[in-house]
C-alpha cells in the first residue's frame, strides 16, 4: 500500500514549495490539495463534516499555482487536486492548467475531480446545482478531448466548441489519471471516466461493501485511494486488508514548523506499514 498526503494549502499555512519538498523527503508518493474558489457570506449549504465550516475552506490557494510551486522543488512526488470542482471550472482553461502542470512536473500530475457540495459557491459560477453531475461528466469528456486530439471538438448539452488547437498536451499518455471523488453517486462517473476512485470520509467497515458495488458498476478492478485518512494504525490496517492502493494521510493546515512536526508523525505512522 502506498502513502500520500492530503491537505488544504492556504495563505496562513506552510508554503507549497516547502510542503512539497518536505512531503517528498519523508517518502510519501503523492500530495493532493483541496480547492474552493471562494465561500459565499450567505451560505446555506451545510458543511458535510458537521458544525462550523473550518477557516481553511475560506483561504485555499489556486491549486495549480500551488502544485506548480511544489513541482519545481520535487522530482518524484505525484501532484494532484483533491478535488478540483469541475462544475465550477471552464473546461478549456482547466485542460490547459492540468496539461501545463503535467509538463512542468515531468508527467506527475493527477486530476482529482468532484462535483462539490457548496451550492451557493457553484451558483456564483453560473452552475445550476441540480445539473452539476451531468455538467461535470460533460466537461470531463471535453477536457479529455482537448488533451488527446490535435484538433479538439466537442458538442454537448453544456459544452460546445468547434475544432480548436490546445497546447500543451499532457506528458502522460493518453492523459493524466482522473481520480474521481464522491460517494455512490459517483460510481457511474468512475465507470465512464475514472482511473481511480478517490473515496472520502469513510472507515474500513463502510468502505469494503462500497468497493464491491463500485467495481460491479464499473465492470473492472478500479484502484481505490482513500482521501484524508487519520493516522490511526487500526484504520490503516483495515484499509490494507481491503486492498486499498493508497492512503492519503490528512495534514492539518498549520505554519511551517508545526506542519513539519506533523509530517514527521505521519511518516512514522506510514513507516509501520511500508
Amino acid at each position: 500500500m502506498k502513502f500520500g498526503v492530503s491537505t488544504f494549502i492556504t495563505d496562513q499555512g506552510i508554503a507549497p514549495d516547502a510542503l512539497g519538498r518536505a512531503v517528498e523527503e519523508r517518502g510519501f508518493d503523492s500530495l493532493l490539495i483541496a480547492e474552493h474558489t471562494h465561500i459565499p457570506v450567505d451560505r446555506r449549504s451545510p458543511y458535510p463534516g458537521g458544525g462550523d465550516l473550518p477557516e481553511m475552506y475560506y483561504r485555499t490557494l489556486d491549486p495549480f499555482v500551488a502544485l506548480s510551486a511544489a513541482a519545481a522543488v520535487t522530482d518524484r512526488l505525484l501532484l494532484g487536486t483533491g478535488i478540483a470542482l469541475v462544475p465550477q471550472r471552464d473546461p478549456i482553461v482547466t485542460a490547459k492548467e492540468v496539461a501545463s502542470l503535467d509538463l512542468v512536473s515531468g508527467g506527475r500530475a493527477v486530476f482529482g475531480v468532484g462535483v462539490g457540495w457548496n451550492r451557493e459557491e457553484m451558483e456564483n459560477h453560473g452552475t445550476d446545482p441540480s445539473t452539476r453531475g451531468r455538467l461535470a461528466d460533460e466537461r470531463l469528456r471535453a477536457i479529455r478531448e482537448l488533451w488527446t486530439a490535435e484538433k479538439a471538438e466537442f458538442h454537448g448539452e453544456f459544452v460546445d466548441f468547434d475544432p480548436v488547437y490546445s497546447w500543451p498536451k499532457p506528458v502522460q499518455r493518453p492523459h493524466p489519471p482522473i481520480w474521481v471523488g464522491g460517494a455512490e453517486g459517483a460510481f457511474k462517473r468512475i465507470a465512464a471516466l475514472g482511473d481511480v476512485w478517490l473515496a472520502n470520509r469513510t472507515t474500513p467497515e463502510q468502505l469494503g461493501p462500497k468497493i464491491e458495488r463500485m467495481r460491479a458498476v464499473a465492470g473492472r478492478d478500479v484502484p481505490v485511494t482513500v482521501y484524508a485518512t487519520p493516522d490511526d494504525p487500526a484504520a490503516i490496517e483495515g484499509f490494507a486488508q481491503l486492498g486499498v492502493e493508497r492512503l492519503l494521510l490528512y495534514l492539518p493546515t498549520r505554519p511551517e514548523g508545526e506542519s513539519l512536526e506533523a509530517l514527521d508523525r505521519l511518516a512514522a505512522c506510514a513507516g509501520r506499514f511500508s
